[in-house]
């Protein structure tokens, strides 16, 4: 990482066009509100998995976007 750049530390939200701080419970529930309209439409949602992430990662990958998004709508570049 380069040394001019500063790593975030807490979540930031939108508010009014602007970025504020907010706790970790604000930012989760603020994300989970976003994807609430999805769930269950199924040409809604996708989830692209890398192929270099670990089986693990992929499986979770996998298993939210079917069992909690509703959506059979993932891939990965494992083929390649």
């Amino acid at each position: 990482m380069p040394r001019n750049r500063v790593r975030l530390t807490q979540p930031l939200v939108r508010e009014n066009g602007e970025l504020r701080p907010a706790s970790w419970d604000e930012a989760m529930t603020r994300a989970a509100a976003g994807f609430a309209p999805l769930v269950g439409k199924e040409h809604a949602y996708g989830m692209f998995s890398c192929s270099k992430a670990t089986n693990e990662v992929n499986y979770l990958a996998q298993k939210f976007t079917r069992s909690v998004m509703g959506s059979n709508n993932i891939d990965s570049c494992n083929r390649t």
